[in-house]
């Protein structure tokens, strides 16, 4: 019966039609099917599998596009730093003073490796791009210690002092040039997907 008990010699059952409903907040009864559905058990119990971190891509277009860049604006550093140099400085570098304002080959071969420095950084930004988990402080790091051995090596050497000093303030200049541009070359293409 309905809202009551039923006849026949003991207590009756109860037969109201929403008995069974639970509220929205109870959990699971025992035998109910939502308590073995997959879905539910990873909710409750977390997944079989957790979530994998993020793994960072690099967009090399963009990167090498900006290395190829910073190639000719190291070239350039040194060409412009060979100028000052001789033109305005009148000093002796890179060749001898009847060279003209631009030096001897010696100044093309600067060039040549600067830019050539500047490839090879933006080589190693890629491979820490995808290898390190910081890989700018790394190659900031690598970059920065290159520079100083370049900017030291020239103050070792048997040229007369003016010489060597602006040899080894030009391989700074063009260092720093490299590390600041490669560096923002790789954080602008890092991408995490």
């Amino acid at each position: 019966m309905s809202g009551g008990y039923g006849s026949g010699g003991g207590y009756g059952t109860w037969d109201r039609g929403d008995e069974t409903r639970r509220l929205p907040d109870q959990g699971p009864q025992y035998g109910d099917h939502q308590y073995a559905d997959h879905q539910y058990g990873e909710q409750q119990y977390g997944a079989e599998h957790p979530p994998r971190a993020p793994k960072p891509s690099v967009d090399a277009g963009r990167l090498w596009a900006a290395g190829v860049a910073t190639a000719l604006v190291a070239a350039l550093i040194a060409l412009v730093g060979t100028l000052i140099v001789r033109a305005v400085l009148r000093i002796a570098f890179n060749g001898p003073a009847s060279s003209g304002a631009l030096g001897d080959s010696r100044t093309v071969l600067l060039c040549i490796l600067s830019a050539v420095a500047a490839l090879a950084a933006t080589g190693l930004a890629h491979l820490l791009l995808l290898s390190t988990p910081r890989p700018m402080t790394y190659l900031s790091w690598i970059v920065g210690l290159v520079t100083v051995v370049a900017a030291l090596l020239p103050l070792l050497g048997s040229a007369p002092l003016g010489e060597r000093v602006a040899n080894s303030v030009i391989h700074l200049v063009i260092g720093l040039v490299i590390s600041s541009l490669v560096a923002g070359a790789g954080a602008s293409a890092r991408r995490v997907r």
